[in-house]
C-alpha cells in the first residue's frame, strides 16, 4: 500500500441516503441513495471508505454528505446532486493528502465550496481547551 493509499484509508465519506432531490419527491430510490451509489462508483479502486446513514439532519440543504478524517476537522456539505460522487471523492483525496488537517480551498470542487454547511473540530482539539 502506498503512502497515498494509507492516507486515503483515514478518510470516510458519509452520504445521507434518505435525502430527497430538489422536488422533494418521496420516490425510491431516494436521491441520497443515488448519490451514495455514485460516490461508491467514483471511489471504486480507491482506498476511501464510503458509508450511508439514514439522516444527517440537513434537510433544508437537500442532498448532504460529510467527509471525515481521523484526528482532523470534519466537513458537512449540502446542496449536492445525485451525481456529486466524483466531487466528494476529489474532496476526500485532497483531505487525505492535506498536511494541516483541512480540506484545501484550492482544487476543491465548486459544490464543496458553495455547499459547505459546517466544519467540525476534532474532539482532541476541544479537550486541549478544557
Amino acid at each position: 500500500m502506498s503512502g497515498d493509499d494509507d492516507a486515503l484509508a483515514d478518510v470516510t465519506v458519509i452520504v445521507c441516503a434518505s435525502c430527497r432531490d430538489e422536488t422533494g419527491s418521496d420516490g425510491h430510490p431516494r436521491a441520497g441513495e443515488l448519490l451514495a451509489e455514485d460516490t461508491r462508483r467514483a471511489a471504486s479502486g480507491e482506498n476511501i471508505r464510503i458509508r450511508s446513514v439514514e439522516c444527517l439532519g440537513n434537510c433544508k440543504r437537500r442532498l448532504s454528505a460529510a467527509i471525515l478524517r481521523d484526528g482532523c476537522w470534519s466537513y458537512v456539505f449540502g446542496d449536492l446532486t445525485a451525481t456529486s460522487g466524483a466531487d466528494l471523492v476529489t474532496g476526500a483525496k485532497l483531505f487525505a493528502t492535506s498536511t494541516d488537517g483541512l480540506i484545501p480551498w484550492r482544487g476543491r470542487p465548486d459544490c464543496l465550496k458553495r455547499g459547505l454547511v459546517a466544519r467540525i473540530p476534532p474532539l482532541d482539539l476541544l479537550k486541549d481547551q478544557i
